[in-house]
């Protein structure tokens, strides 16, 4: 049985965090489309962790915890090829490539820890 409150788990806590911050710092970037994708997988991000979350068994909540890695590495290329192109500061996405990185790792060990 799933008995997990979201809010309370870090990897949502941290995602959250990171989702809130790329909005706001991307607010008024007239890249439009790669802007609207990149803030999309950040927002799908936490929003896949609650969703899982609040299922009623721990496979469930797995299964959306693989659905938020995918949309956490959907987010690491898209803030990759935003750098390489030259449309963002490496000062800027650099910091939200390691959170992503650091996020695929926390959401791995967390989803093994379900002991599914």
């Amino acid at each position: 049985m799933n008995n997990h409150n979201f809010e309370e788990l870090r990897i949502w806590q941290r995602s959250k965090d990171m989702a809130v911050n790329i909005v706001k710092e991307m607010s008024s970037d007239r890249y439009h489309s790669l802007k609207d994708q990149v803030q999309r997988s950040a927002v799908s991000v936490p929003s896949n962790i609650a969703e899982g979350a609040e299922r009623t068994s721990n496979r469930e909540f797995s299964r959306f915890l693989d659905i938020s890695l995918g949309s956490n590495g959907e987010l690491r290329t898209q803030l990759i090829i935003g750098k390489e192109s030259g449309l963002w500061e490496e000062s800027m996405v650099d910091p939200w490539i390691k959170e992503t990185k650091e996020l695929s790792a926390m959401i791995r060990g967390f989803s093994k820890s379900l002991n599914l």
